[in-house]
Parts: structure tokens; C-alpha cells; sequence
């Protein structure tokens, strides 16, 4: 640490320079700091680098985007949504904005993906729809899982958060080749990064209707440019109880530069990634998943889990990083351990229905992972690991 007990090596270092710099100042140039061309034109170049084959609406964040997509798709009162128990409370969170009931599942061992055993297990005749959550950035098998949702007449939003820009057999994640909907973050930790921000995806022009109205109080027209159209801007009609949470320009010209640095930030978290691997794969720990033949992972986590041979607690090797220098964290605290999570559903036994979550909810610590690190912050990190855990 440095004298005033600050880390020198952060856990999340968001890789932003001159470009980003410059791109905010130009915006901040034309008087147009709102909604606007600028959130447009990410929306374009988004879709163009997802493929094309789907629209895209930026939104404030992703919890935005997740509450906007399950309305889209006619989620409501008495219908249940399936979601992992291994994933921030967001996730869950906006069901209960619908007043709909989260059923939260448990997670494959290996991957701590929601475990799609379990999603058909948890599946009743009040189950709607389900949340699967790319964990770290390695895509679910949505293959799979959307042969379950169409067997029992489930939608399906994807919970992208961590997973841009990653793939599985050759289907990018947010192209919603097997799914209704999907939603990513760019918020100030995520690969892309645009402070706050995210986007929702979808192949489905009536739930790209729906989302369009609503992320912005509920007015029949694009209202973006209503102040600067040559149309009267007051002649605008409120169709339905909408929401306030549409994308900036401002933050719309970071996530620009950012989308096109997305490959060179990319190949540089997968060798950041790489050297873990090499450089940690013997010491008493178990290193996340790689995912299948045909996956790209998007390496926005790298979360390993202490072993029972460790000499040091999960507490203990956070704090002995920290007096390194290093910050490191923890993904996640699971859902059924929180208080009002358990409180919705108090017959639940972490033993009985969460045994992968609860085996690993102890262990796990997510080291830092960004393009911005050099290759001396990686050997600093990798050596004080190891000198932790000898």
C-alpha cells in the first residue's frame, strides 16, 4: 500500500485515455450532453459489431435494461422467473419491480453458471420466463436452454453484464440467436466501460417497440431530438407509465471509443487471463472454467476458489493482498445469503437446494482483471499470490 494505506494496484482499473478524453470533450462541444446523435450512432455500431441481426437500445444500465426487457416481454403479479443464485441482486431485484417472484436456482460447480438442471427442476405452471447470467464472461449453453424454455413456453433474457464480447459456437452473446432478450452493462468495471450505461438486444421488433416507449417516460416518438426538429416539439402523446432511463450522449461517446478498442482491450485481458493460468495453475486454488471447445470468454472476471489444503483463509488472503498493495474481491456473496432474499423465501437450505453455491461461497476471490494492467502489475499480483498461499 502506499503511505495513506491506498492500494497501488486496484482491483478494477477502467482503461480509459486520450481517445475517451477527447470524444466526452467534443460532445461536451456541441451542446448536445443528452440522449441524442451520439447514443445513436453507438446503437448502430453496436449492432453492426453483434453482427446486424438485431436491435439494440441503450439504456442506463442494465438493471434498466433488465426491468425494461422482462415488461417488454410481459412479465407481471403471479408469474415466477427462474434466476441463479450466483449473480449481483440486480438479477433478481427487477423481478420483484413487476411484482413477479424470482426462483432462485442453483449453479454448476465448474463454471458457476446457473445450472440448467436445475432451471428445469424449478420449472411450475407459474414459471414465465428465465435469467440465465454468463458468469465472469463464459457463455451458458443457450443451445440447451432454450430447448427447455420452448418445451415448457419460457421467455429467455440473457444477463450479459460480464459477457461482452464474448461467443459460443459462433453465436455472440447479445445476438439473441436463442433468446428473446439480451442485456449488457458498460458500466465503470466491465470490459466496455462507460461509467454508467448498458444495453438491451433483441431480435423481437415488438419488444424493441415496447423498450423504446418506455425507457423514457413512456412518449409515443423518439422525443431525442425533439427540441432541435423542425416539428413542433410539445406534439407528443404519453402512452403508458413510462420509465427515465435513457443513455447520455456523454456516455454514449466513451462507450463509442470503447467498442472500437474492444479487440486490442480483449486480446489483452485473455493474456492477462493466460499468465494466471500459467503462473498460479499449482498452488492450492482452483482456476475458473475456460469453457467449451467454441467459446470465446470475455474475461471480465478471474475468479478462483481457494482449496482445503490453503493455508489461508478466503478473509485472510484479501486482507494479505491488500497489505501487498493489491486490491481483490469477491463475486459473489450469494443471493440465498441475503437477508430479504431469505426472508422471500424462508424454507430455503443452502445445503439442500444450493450445494454447488454453498461450497463455493466461502472460497472464492476475483483477482484483478483489466487492459489496463501492465505486465508488471500482473507479476506483482501473481507474486504476492503465491507468497500468500506458500
Amino acid at each position: 500500500m502506499t503511505s495513506n494505506g491506498a492500494l497501488t494496484i486496484a482491483f478494477a482499473r477502467p482503461d480509459i485515455g486520450e481517445e475517451e478524453l477527447e470524444a466526452v470533450a467534443e460532445t461536451i462541444r456541441s451542446g448536445w450532453l443528452t440522449s441524442g446523435p451520439g447514443m445513436e450512432a453507438f446503437e448502430s455500431e453496436f449492432r453492426s459489431y453483434l453482427g446486424g441481426q438485431v436491435e439494440v437500445l441503450a439504456v442506463q444500465s442494465a438493471t434498466a435494461g433488465l426491468h425494461l426487457a422482462l415488461e417488454a416481454l410481459g412479465i407481471g403479479p403471479s408469474d415466477e422467473v427462474i434466476v441463479p443464485t450466483w449473480t449481483f441482486t440486480a438479477t433478481a431485484e427487477v423481478v420483484r419491480y413487476l411484482g413477479a417472484t424470482p426462483v432462485i436456482v442453483d449453479v454448476d460447480p465448474d463454471t458457476l453458471n446457473i445450472s440448467l438442471d436445475a432451471v428445469e427442476a424449478a420449472i411450475t405452471p407459474h414459471t414465465k420466463g428465465v435469467i440465465p447470467v454468463h458468469f465472469g464472461g463464459l457463455p451458458v449453453d443457450m443451445r440447451r436452454l432454450r430447448a427447455i424454455a420452448d418445451r415448457h413456453g419460457l421467455v429467455i433474457i440473457e444477463d450479459a453484464a460480464h459477457a461482452f464480447p464474448a461467443s459460443l459456437d459462433g453465436n455472440m452473446v447479445g445476438d439473441c440467436a436463442h433468446s428473446d432478450a439480451t442485456v449488457f452493462s458498460f458500466y465503470a468495471t466491465k470490459p466496455l466501460v462507460m461509467g454508467e450505461g448498458g444495453a438491451v438486444t433483441t431480435r423481437l421488433p415488438e419488444v424493441a417497440r415496447r423498450i423504446r416507449v418506455m425507457r423514457l417516460h413512456g412518449i409515443d416518438r423518439d422525443v431525442f431530438n425533439r427540441f432541435t426538429a423542425a416539428v413542433r416539439s410539445w406534439q407528443y402523446d404519453v402512452v403508458a407509465p413510462g420509465f427515465k432511463y435513457n443513455l447520455s450522449d456523454l456516455h454514449a461517446s466513451i462507450g463509442r471509443v470503447q467498442l472500437r478498442r474492444t479487440p486490442v482491450m480483449h486480446d489483452r485481458r485473455r493474456a492477462i487471463a493466460k499468465r494466471y493460468f500459467d503462473e498460479l495453475g499449482d498452488m492450492p486454488l482452483m482456476l475458473p472454467a475456460e469453457g467449451p471447445s467454441g467459446a470465446t470468454h470475455a474475461w471480465h472476471l478471474f475468479v478462483i476458489r481457494l482449496l482445503d489444503q490453503a493455508s489461508v483463509s478466503r478473509g485472510e488472503f484479501i486482507d494479505r493482498m491488500a497489505e501487498a498493495g493489491i486490491g481483490t474481491s469477491v463475486h459473489y456473496r450469494p443471493l440465498h445469503e441475503h437477508s430479504y432474499w431469505k426472508s422471500l423465501h424462508p424454507q430455503w437450505n443452502p445445503g439442500t437446494h444450493y450445494p454447488h453455491a454453498a461450497a463455493a461461497a466461502s472460497r472464492a476471490v476475483s483477482l484483478p482483471l483489466s487492459s489496463a494492467l501492465t505486465d508488471d502489475d500482473v507479476t506483482r499480483i501473481t507474486s504476492a499470490a503465491r507468497t500468500v498461499l506458500a
